[in-house]
């Protein structure tokens, strides 16, 4: 049996002029976890916000009593250099530091943002780096990856290299909004059928229309912007993708 849905709405899709109080308010209508979308203008082309945005809206969220509880700030980092920017995050308030693949491959190992360092870090470590830091560790990986990257970290003897949750995008990370590729999903259902007791999210495009689709994959981390805050009745809305995923179950 695959874990429990844990629904995450995305706030890049709130209202940042009230962003504590609707993030607040998004955890009472029912949401497990919030996932904040951190862009830097690199890695991708657009960008968010920062660690100390994160700072302000920790404090209208009460921290998770144990790993991958309610509350959990689940912060997606779609920047160039992952491994300098664990630190603030941690401090911040993040609980789980989710990696792209494709950054962690092509990043420095420095571990502060005004460092250099010659040399390249790689996924393992950084997953190890993470979990050192104190956090829970995702790593995400683009429509153009192949989930074949993946096995080595999975497979890893080594407990504290092997991440806490996968990511799959269900978009081209960047940008909200943006339309539901359900050619994806044979990665989320290549990984549930390889590992049944792993977090898999998704992330872009989900809704009542497409929630279905990813569940029957085998997604159980569920990642909703517009369907949930620009929805009449989010708690509706967070129920609705919950029993998607509880019935597949």
């Amino acid at each position: 049996m695959a874990p429990s849905a844990i629904i995450a709405p995305s706030i890049l899709s709130a209202d940042f002029g009230a962003l504590g109080n609707a993030c607040k308010e998004t955890i009472n209508q029912g949401a497990n976890w919030l996932h904040i979308d951190i862009m830097d203008g690199h890695f991708v082309p657009n960008m968010t916000f920062g660690a100390p945005v994160v700072t302000k809206i920790r404090s209208y969220v009460e921290c998770p009593k144990s790993s991958f509880g309610t509350g959990t700030f689940d912060c997606h980092m779609m920047i160039a250099e992952p491994k300098k920017w664990v630190k603030d995050f941690r401090k911040a308030g993040c609980d789980l530091y989710c990696f792209h693949y494709e950054a962690a491959i092509s990043s420095t190992a420095a571990e502060n943002p005004a460092d250099h360092s010659d040399k390249i870090t790689n996924p393992k470590d950084l997953v190890q780096y993470i979990h050192d830091n104190g956090m829970l560790a995702g790593v995400a990986i683009k429509p153009e990856t192949s989930v074949d990257v993946l096995w080595d970290l999975l497979e890893n003897t080594t407990e504290s290299e092997v991440p806490d949750m996968i990511l799959v995008m269900t978009v081209h990370p960047g940008f909200g909004g943006q339309k539901f590729m359900a050619s994806e999903l044979p990665k989320v259902k290549a990984l549930r059928q390889k590992y049944p007791n792993l977090n898999i999210e998704v992330d872009g495009g989900l809704s009542e229309g497409t929630i279905d689709q990813a569940a029957e994959a085998g997604a159980n981390v569920i990642v909703a912007g517009s369907a949930v805050f620009g929805a009449k009745d989010p708690a509706d809305v967070i129920s609705k993708l919950r029993g998607a995923v509880e019935k597949q179950r």
